[in-house]
């Protein structure tokens, strides 16, 4: 081998390993080197990571940046604190005149708090689901894309032949990892400090029946999976709107605003038609578990209205993201 061929082989190995680093794909050589090259002046086949392995690393790191920025850590903080701040105060000035509750679904289960703290974690996410979990979900997921592209790291995660639906797809699976555990965070935080507060025991739901504890617990796991399904659509949205901007502050208000939009539309009695449509008019619905039977049927049309938003702005994100041209 001439000194020339083996500079050239040289040089292949090493653009192949740097492109290889960056998609998630790793050299293996068989034999010692020389000079760069194998025993025997063959470079052997690089062998690729599987591609779910490297779509798991993928995800991996990107669900630790999102949960090592300290604004993230801030936001996760302050939904842990509501909750306690609630019981305090329930446990202070008591919960609200039963001539005020109305009977309706948020004002029960504020009655219901003080004499169970199960209670709690079905009145902080009644309370936190209508502004600052969405508040929380459009930062992370408004920033998921148009941040990239703002600081012009974008670029460079687009060189790497880890291709766009993938990359967009481990994007959205990371915003949703937050989207649960922003939504735990809250039910455990309610959860302890309602104990802590209050008694707890068998569950009066709000239809009459009586439940065990144990049983009690278990629902308050669905509402957090249909709370999250929620919030999950709601990220769909946000980033369907990051990939229309390269400023994640304009993504993030846009989807701050659908949001009060549809809050403002679905208390006006003349747009009734629209409303079932309409995504916050679902966000509520978790109050069927504590019916007896289990109101599956509102909430499935809460999940499938939640599904539906997924679909039509996952497209369109999906639309967008392949085919825009990425300068910044």
């Amino acid at each position: 081998m001439s000194t020339e061929q083996a500079v050239s082989s040289e040089g292949t190995v090493s653009t192949e390993s740097a492109v290889r680093a960056v998609s998630g794909e790793t050299a293996t050589a068989t034999g010692p080197l020389s000079g760069g090259v194998p025993a025997g002046g063959r470079i052997p086949p690089a062998r690729a990571v599987g591609a779910p392995r490297a779509w798991l690393r993928l995800l991996g790191s990107e669900i630790g940046l999102i949960f090592r920025r300290p604004r993230n850590i801030a936001m996760l903080a302050v939904l842990a604190v509501i909750p306690a701040l609630i019981g305090i105060a329930l446990r202070t000035f008591g919960g609200p005149p039963e001539d005020e509750g109305g009977g309706g679904g948020g004002s029960a289960i504020f009655e219901q708090v003080t004499g169970n703290g199960l209670f709690l974690t079905f009145a902080a996410l009644s309370v936190l689901v209508q502004l600052l979990l969405p508040v929380a979900v459009a930062v992370v997921a408004g920033d998921s894309i148009a941040g990239e592209a703002g600081i012009g790291t974008l670029r460079y995660l687009l060189a790497a032949p880890a291709g766009r639906t993938r990359l967009l797809a481990v994007k959205y699976t990371s915003v949703v990892v937050f989207c649960l555990a922003a939504v735990a965070t809250v039910a455990l935080s309610a959860l302890l400090v309602g104990l802590l507060l209050f008694p707890a025991g068998p569950i009066t739901l709000l239809s009459g029946g009586t439940i065990p504890f144990l049983d009690g617990v278990l629902r308050i796991g669905v509402v957090v999976l249909y709370v999250s399904a929620g919030m999950a659509a709601l990220a769909a949205i946000a980033l369907a709107l990051s990939t229309l901007t390269e400023v994640s502050i304009g993504a993030i208000a846009s989807t701050v605003v659908v949001v009060i939009v549809a809050q403002v539309l679905g208390v006006i009695p003349q747009l009734s038609a629209i409303q079932p449509y309409l995504l916050t008019q679902w966000w509520s619905g978790f109050d069927g578990v504590l019916r007896d039977p289990v109101a599956t049927g509102e909430m499935g049309e809460g999940l499938l209205v939640f599904a539906a938003y997924v679909v039509v702005f996952g497209s369109v994100a999906w639309a967008r993201f392949t085919g825009k041209d990425i300068t910044a």
